[in-house]
């Protein structure tokens, strides 16, 4: 039987490698983008397989939630998988923002990495716990940080969102264990995408690449790789998991 996925935030970086993964491991998926449905399509269509799907919505509405999992849910048939990737990172530290602009960013920061991905996990659950096959199988994957351990200074409202996800997934793990649905997140350090190439490209480049004893940061690809066998292989017994992939550069 076909393993349906949804992973949002998947036209570029860790979404796009994650959507491959799972295809790879013959996943039917559903890519999301926020807005931009050509670089969805063109994820899709790159895609191992076939059946795949592109669907778009802004995650920070809940109305917008319920239409992509509804979308999903008829274009692919059925719905097993949610990864729980899309999010924001923006600087705003609290010695260098204004007042309205640090509601801004914690307001955006936490509708989008936090709320968003409770919203869709509540829908998935609806959707496995009332379908006919049942919910057995089911798997929720967040992409957390390693930023919720640390501190971020000058992304203080993605460190914190981050750490709310990381919870809200083993809070989830314990409510879902007794219909067999299992909850996970992985909790990357610096990864060589879009979103991260300004810093990477910057002044403080090598202080990042030097933060792992690699030294190096992650590529979407090895991101990408844990998530797929989180929300494939992995036993059951992992659920409640947060599963650290920042190449050593933060121990705890």
């Amino acid at each position: 039987m076909t393993t349906c996925s949804l992973v949002t935030g998947a036209s570029r970086g860790i979404g796009a490698a994650i959507a491959h993964a799972l295809a790879a491991a013959g996943h039917r998926v559903a890519v999301h983008a926020g807005r931009d449905t050509a670089a969805a399509e063109r994820v899709r269509d790159a895609l191992p397989g076939s059946g795949h799907l592109a669907v778009t919505g802004d995650l920070t509405a809940p109305d917008a939630c319920a239409r992509v999992v509804a979308e999903v849910i008829e274009g692919l048939g059925d719905l097993d998988v949610l990864v729980n990737n899309a999010g924001i990172y923006a600087a705003h530290p609290i010695d260098a923002t204004s007042y309205a602009d640090w509601q801004q960013a914690w307001h955006a920061t936490l509708e989008l990495n936090l709320v968003a991905p409770a919203n869709l996990a509540w829908l998935t659950v609806e959707h496995l716990l009332h379908r006919a096959a049942g919910p057995t199988g089911g798997r929720l994957i967040s992409v957390g940080s390693r930023g919720a351990y640390r501190g971020e200074p000058v992304t203080p409202a993605y460190g914190a969102s981050k750490a709310a996800l990381h919870a809200m997934t083993q809070s989830l793990a314990v409510a879902l264990a007794p219909h067999g649905i299992l909850a996970a997140a992985v909790a990357p350090g610096f990864v060589d995408t879009e979103m991260a190439r300004g810093v990477l490209d910057g002044p403080d480049g090598a202080a990042v690449r030097a933060q792992s004893p690699f030294g190096r940061v992650a590529t979407p690809e090895e991101i990408a790789a844990a998530v797929g066998w989180l929300a494939t292989d992995a036993p059951v017994w992992l659920s409640g998991t947060v599963l650290d992939a920042n190449g050593a550069s933060y121990l705890r």
